[in-house]
């Protein structure tokens, strides 16, 4: 089954969206009752987090649970007896579209667009995990069809509201280091897999639909844990390893910062592909074009696996600096920000910056910002507008890595790789029959 959507068509969307990020999204309140109805799918690991968390306020009320997994499916539902449980989606909203007011995708990377979208197609507002798609066409999509219609968005970068990043924020754009010339971000976590073909198959336990836990991707025989419940990161089909992981947390703040848009380019050093899992370790750099709080151009590189954390030398700080696991560094025309994940700013040298006063910024509750924006009480601060560019620049990092040392030159508004075509066969995949979805 092919893709309605033509590529033709799609460039011409593409062009009219353009390559820049835009504000949060002025959204509309859907929910006037003042209860706001709760449809979640993905209901473990972090799914069980994400639905917790929404629960909280006192406005939801959790009416539907979606999983493929009758296990983890059966633990919510003894939480929340009194919402209808489904183990596929599409069944869901053909049951209760007209009893839910909005959705929440806490699923693996690979299902999060097909979720997401099939939610807007059914003009319901959604709160979806990192990074918010598998593929770069799947965010630019998403985020197109949400700004036409004005629906309450939230991808769950849930530190994206914390007060020590939305401080750093502030300390970057009031001009205290300068206009920053490079980033550095780095986790010391190895998202990959390195090995070989997995040869050794299981039977599918009762309580998994594999069938729909494969969803869009092609279908292989079950492996037992080597993909559910948690290590589907590791490999292309299906997570976006350590980049897609962390760096969209890492990545955030100097996106954000700096009011980033898309990147000139990406190069990745890594082994050479396999075909079969993102590689372990990996330097990727980037080349954005300037912005009011960079240099004409800023430099950008992203390291993780045993390349991280960078040593303080690497940097350009004092030897003697601990440099924590994970983290970003601002290097600034008149000093430094050095910023852990997740933890307070320090400014560098010290000495230079001891007399600075720090802004006073509140915490905000990133959860509850989404349901306040859907029952009409303001907007959401890390809407699909400014996670789909965020995401779109973090996976064009991620198809670099099948492509070593290869400099990927990269044509936004067109949404393709000038010098390279199989990279820009790797910005959307085919859905496999029976799962395809409107828009995508």
């Amino acid at each position: 089954m092919k893709n309605p959507t033509t590529r033709r068509h799609f460039l011409m969307s593409a062009a009219a969206v353009g390559a820049t990020h835009l504000s949060p999204t002025q959204t509309r309140g859907l929910a006037p009752s003042g209860t706001l109805r709760t449809a979640h799918i993905g209901v473990g690991g972090m799914g069980s987090a994400d639905l917790t968390s929404i629960a909280s306020h006192s406005a939801v009320e959790v009416t539907a649970l979606c999983d493929i997994d009758l296990a983890r499916l059966t633990g919510a539902h003894a939480k929340y007896p009194r919402a209808k449980t489904f183990r596929d989606f599409r069944e869901m909203f053909n049951n209760l579209e007209n009893s839910i007011d909005a959705v929440v995708v806490s699923t693996p990377d690979h299902t999060h667009a097909p979720a997401a979208m099939t939610a807007l197609n059914h003009n319901k507002p959604v709160y979806c995990q990192k990074p918010l798609t598998h593929e770069v066409f799947e965010a630019r999509q998403l985020r197109r069809v949400a700004e036409q219609k004005s629906l309450p968005t939230q991808m769950g970068i849930q530190v994206h509201s914390a007060a020590v990043y939305r401080r750093a924020v502030q300390i970057i754009q009031q001009g205290t280091i300068g206009k920053v010339s490079r980033v550095h971000a780095w986790s010391h976590k190895n998202w990959g897999y390195d090995g070989g073909a997995i040869s050794k198959q299981h039977s599918v336990p009762d309580t998994i639909d594999w069938n729909l836990w494969i969803g869009t991707a092609s279908m292989r025989p079950y492996i037992g844990h080597e993909l559910h419940p948690g290590n589907w990161r590791r490999f292309i089909d299906f997570g976006t390893g350590t980049l897609g992981d962390m760096g969209v947390h890492i990545f955030d703040t100097p996106y954000a910062a700096l009011e980033l848009t898309a990147p000139k380019w990406a190069q990745a050093t890594c082994r050479q592909p396999t075909n079969l899992g993102h590689p372990e370790s990996n330097k990727i750099q980037y080349e954005f074009p300037g912005t009011a709080y960079t240099t004409e151009t800023l430099r950008w590189i992203w390291h993780d696996g045993t390349f991280a954390p960078p040593t303080a030398q690497q940097l350009g700080l004092a030897e003697d600096l601990l440099v924590p696991k994970q983290g970003s560094l601002f290097v600034g025309e008149v000093g430094t920000l050095l910023l852990p994940h997740v933890g307070e700013a320090q400014l560098l040298p010290i000495k230079q910056f001891q007399d600075y006063q720090r802004p006073t910024v509140s915490e905000d509750n990133h959860y509850h910002q989404w349901v306040e924006a859907c029952l009409g009480n303001g907007s959401t601060s890390a809407s699909f507008s400014y996670a789909g560019p965020l995401t779109e620049t973090l996976l064009l990092g991620v198809v670099a890595n099948r492509f070593p040392e290869t400099k990927l030159l990269w044509d936004a508004k067109n949404l393709q790789v000038t010098n390279s075509a199989d990279a820009t066969r790797l910005l959307r995949r085919e859905y496999r029959d029976g799962f395809s979805v409107a828009g995508l």
